[in-house]
């Protein structure tokens, strides 16, 4: 399989279960203007939403959107338990959590990114983040992931999003609860390895 990314972007949590999930892979970086990969092809060929991460299957399929992308990887690797069984409670659970990331807090971070966008919006987007981070701070009370003691695939969506924060000036010190988080995944060695590939640790 093949990976196309851009570094420390959203793909790094597909980049993270691929290594968790041990799943054999190869990864493609995107130029971000160009939308040219380092391997020469057009990822407007291979996504034409133009939005990594996309992953190339070995029978030629591409498959995009994150958590599908993140299920799928959990998929192929069912020992590794980074997704409970399909069609299991607990399955339902983890796309809860897939869905909240997604939609609550990756997009209340991507209007920032713009640099056009203003300041009084800025300010209006940290204070909806800080109201997910309470949430967020209150579900991870006494647990060391969201779904308990073990690791899955939102936990790599999770702590994607939330490596952001030091980007747009926000503080995660109020939360030690997340700070003890973001340690904690930070430590693993498939984290380790993924954050040394996308040149995002020394």
């Amino acid at each position: 399989m093949k990976l196309y990314y851009v570094p420390g972007v959203c793909s790094l949590a597909s980049h993270i279960a691929l290594l968790e999930a041990k799943v054999p892979f190869t990864l493609d970086k995107m130029d971000r203007v160009s939308k040219m990969m380092e391997s020469g092809e057009n990822y407007l060929q291979v996504n034409p939403k133009g939005s990594v991460p996309a992953l190339r299957l070995d029978n030629g399929e591409v498959l995009t959107e994150g958590a599908v992308i993140l299920q799928y990887i959990a998929d192929q690797n069912p020992g590794s338990e980074l997704a409970p069984p399909a069609a299991s409670f607990e399955r339902y659970r983890l796309m809860e959590w897939l869905n909240f990331i997604g939609t609550e807090v990756h997009k209340q971070y991507s209007p920032m990114f713009n640099p056009a966008f203003p300041a009084p919006c800025r300010d209006y987007q940290r204070n909806v983040l800080e109201e997910k981070f309470r949430f967020l701070s209150q579900s991870l009370a006494g647990k060391s992931y969201l779904l308990g003691e073990r690791f899955s695939i939102a936990d790599a969506y999770l702590f994607v999003v939330l490596r952001w924060s030091p980007r747009f000036e926000i503080d995660l010190k109020p939360w030690p609860v997340l700070v003890a988080y973001m340690e904690r995944v930070t430590a693993r060695p498939a984290v380790q390895t993924a954050l040394r590939a996308e040149g995002l640790l020394n």
